[in-house]
This record gives C-alpha cells, sequence and structure tokens, in this order.
C-alpha cells in the first residue's frame, strides 16, 4: 500500500497567493518528491498566512486530517510548516507524521534542531523590521494610518453584537457534543478536548481544543444550551460515531 499523505501549502501574503509565487514552487517540490519516493495524496490544504501566527485554520485542519487518516503531512519546506519551535514540538508530540520534501530523510531530533534555528531566523526579521521602523519614525516619517482610532471606534458596539451572536450559535452547536462525550464516560475537560481534537473537530478559531476551551464553553454559553435541534444535527452528521 502506498504511503499515503495530506499536503500543506503557506503562501505568507495574499498577493503572493493570487501571483502564485512560492505556491508554485512548493507544489513542484511535492510533485518531484513523489515522483521520487512514490505515494498517494490524499488530501490539500492551502493557507495565506505567516509562519509565526498561531492562528491557521488549514495548517488545523491538515494535521486534524492525518491524525484520522493516518496520513502523514508532506511540506515542500520546513519553514512552511512552522517557524515557532514549539508547533513542532507539539506535533512531535502529538504523533504528528510529517516529511520535508527538501530533506526528506531528516530524523526527529534533526527537525527539532532546525526548527530552532528557523525561530532564530523569525525572531532576527522581526528585530530587523522593528528597528527599520523605529529608525523611520525618529526621521519623522508618519507610520500607519493617521485615522485608524476613528476607524476602530466606528462600529464597536454593533460589532461586538455580531461577534457575540456568532459565539452564541456556535456554542448552542458544540454544547450538544461535549453532553454526547460526557455521557460516553469523557468527563474531564481536558478529556473531552482529546476526543474532540481526534474526531476532526476543531474550536470557532479553527484551532485544537484545550481544557481551557471546553471550560470557557461550558461557562458562556451553558445556561442558554437548546440541545434538541443540534443533537439531532449532530447524529446525522460525519462526526457522530467516530
Amino acid at each position: 500500500m502506498p504511503m499515503r499523505y495530506v499536503t500543506y501549502y503557506r503562501v505568507s501574503t495574499a498577493k503572493q497567493s493570487r501571483s502564485g509565487l512560492g505556491m508554485e514552487a512548493q507544489q513542484q517540490a511535492v510533485k518531484d518528491f513523489l515522483q521520487y519516493y512514490g505515494g498517494q495524496v490524499i488530501a490539500e490544504f492551502v493557507e495565506v498566512e505567516s509562519g509565526t501566527s498561531s492562528e491557521r485554520p488549514q495548517f488545523q485542519a491538515a494535521v486534524s486530517h492525518a491524525l484520522l487518516s493516518g496520513a502523514t503531512v508532506l511540506v515542500a519546506k520546513l519553514d512552511r510548516l512552522a517557524r515557532d519551535l514549539h508547533i513542532i514540538t507539539g506535533l512531535q508530540k502529538m504523533g504528528v507524521r510529517f516529511r520535508l520534501c527538501d530533506l526528506p530523510d531528516v530524523d526527529p531530533l534533526t527537525v527539532h534542531l532546525l526548527a530552532a534555528v528557523a525561530q532564530h531566523e523569525a525572531k532576527m526579521i522581526s528585530a530587523r523590521t522593528k528597528a527599520a521602523l523605529g529608525a523611520a519614525k525618529q526621521r519623522g516619517v508618519q507610520l500607519g494610518n493617521p485615522e485608524l482610532a476613528e476607524v476602530r471606534n466606528r462600529d464597536t458596539g454593533a460589532a461586538r453584537r455580531c461577534r457575540r451572536a456568532k459565539i452564541g450559535e456556535w456554542n448552542q452547536r458544540i454544547l450538544p457534543i461535549i453532553a454526547q462525550l460526557e455521557s460516553e464516560g469523557f468527563t474531564s475537560g481536558a478529556a473531552i478536548a482529546r476526543e474532540l481534537n481526534a474526531r476532526g473537530l476543531q474550536s470557532q478559531q479553527g484551532r485544537f481544543f484545550d481544557r481551557a476551551a471546553i471550560s470557557r464553553i461550558r461557562r458562556t454559553a451553558g445556561k442558554n444550551m437548546q440541545p434538541s435541534k443540534y443533537m439531532e444535527d449532530y447524529h446525522a452528521s460525519t462526526y457522530f460515531g467516530r
């Protein structure tokens, strides 16, 4: 049986994504890897994000898909996966298998060291950027949007109400699933979080669940739960019974 892969591509800016710069090179690296080593791509995820950002829904989806299917995450280069050392360490602790097209035969220890170097590089880039902005400010260059305060204050009340409504609706959907897991014997927040992650579910922000997230959901939405409708939706979904 051929090795199964979940491919993950990341481009750093929307402009880069539209133009294909960077993306084309990553796809070519994956194509070359598969031609040499063989394997089957069962899913593909594309992210437009910064390499140090923790909010990467496509990355979380790729990892969840790989865990559920027993596949390996395949990326063109380590920095396309992440430049943050704790992300790489977290993947290794979770047992997520991943391979790098440019370094296909490296062992986990080498990957850990490379991730440390990549994280240091990201910090250096950030420091140089801040220094350059500071120098520009000293020269009298006006940075940012001079009307930013006005923009931030515009319709903030309506935005807050809309955000709360979305959170409430999402909580109404996830609470019955939590109740179902409790009936199956998963009672602690940590146990529920692990089971939700194992079933491929994600938080509203596209992240993995943890104990704090479960506690927060219970605290903010428990009193307003309407389980009947959403339990029916859950029982009819692909997640039920996993």
